[in-house]
């Protein structure tokens, strides 16, 4: 196996196991730092956005043209992009509104009233949540380890991003588990196993990509990637900032990780 698959892997790895991190807030912070969340998502949509219009969408467009000719590359390029916001659209739309992991959860949630209450109901919501985060976060998984094969540079852009934005995930997951069975260890459990699922993408998409993988292929998965990317941008990581906001930090957050994107894309020229 070559390094750049290795890094790819571990990149990935990476990525996953920051809903441990939110786990672990959730357990020893008193408060939600929402200024520092709001930021954080901004800034982890911020580097998605423009890394997906301006350097992942040009190398898929790139690719199919030179394989296909422009109008049959543009074609397909701008079809794979939807087809990607298509697939994270649909496993968001299949997972239930009380079990969704972008719905929004705080750590005082864990302390309301001091009290620790038994409440199979929590339990089951939070297993559901976990479950649904392992589904969500399956393509997200492809996506960085596909990405992190083009270009390592890029890699640790995408991995910072996804990283910073499965943080709520892992909150989201440990404040119902804890508050229903007040085990801390089994809320970590849960909120770190389900952040496995992106590497679990990866593998599945160097067993069964990578042995198809050519100008063809690279392109398509690239543009899917960039629309998977946006989808995830706008329809999660912005509404999630802005519900954490004060005074437009989430904007802030926006316009710093695409100005950071920018910069880095520019000093690797």
């Amino acid at each position: 196996m070559s390094h750049d698959v290795l890094l790819a892997f571990l990149f990935t790895l990476i990525a996953g196991l920051a809903t441990g991190i939110g786990s672990l807030l959730a357990f020893f912070a008193k408060t939600t730092n929402t200024k520092f969340l709001s930021y954080a998502l901004g800034f982890s949509a911020g580097v998605m956005i423009y890394v997906s219009f301006i350097d992942i969408f040009t190398k898929a467009h790139e690719a199919l043209i030179e394989e296909l000719g422009e109008q049959g590359g543009s074609w397909l390029t701008v079809g794979s992009f939807f087809a990607g916001i298509v697939l994270i659209a649909m496993i968001d739309r299949f997972i239930p509104k009380q079990s969704n992991p972008h719905e929004l959860k705080k750590v005082e949630d864990m302390r309301k009233n001091g009290s620790k209450i038994q409440d199979p109901a929590l339990l089951k919501m939070g297993v559901f949540t976990a479950l649904a985060i392992g589904i969500h976060n399956f393509p997200e998984g492809i996506a960085t380890f596909m990405s992190t094969l083009q270009d390592p540079a890029l890699g640790i852009a995408i991995t910072i991003a996804v990283a910073i934005h499965n943080i709520p995930e892992g909150i989201a997951v440990s404040v119902p588990i804890y508050y229903a069975t007040d085990d801390k260890s089994k809320a970590f459990r849960l909120s770190f196993l389900s952040g496995l699922a992106e590497p679990v993408g990866a593998v599945v998409g160097f067993l069964i990509l990578m042995p198809f993988l050519n100008g063809i292929t690279f392109g398509v998965i690239f543009a899917a990637v960039a629309g998977i990317m946006v989808f995830i941008s706008l329809d999660e990581l912005l509404p999630a900032a802005q519900r954490y906001d004060e005074a437009h930090v989430s904007i802030y957050g926006l316009i710093s990780g695409m100005a950071v994107m920018a910069l880095s894309l520019l000093l690797i020229i």
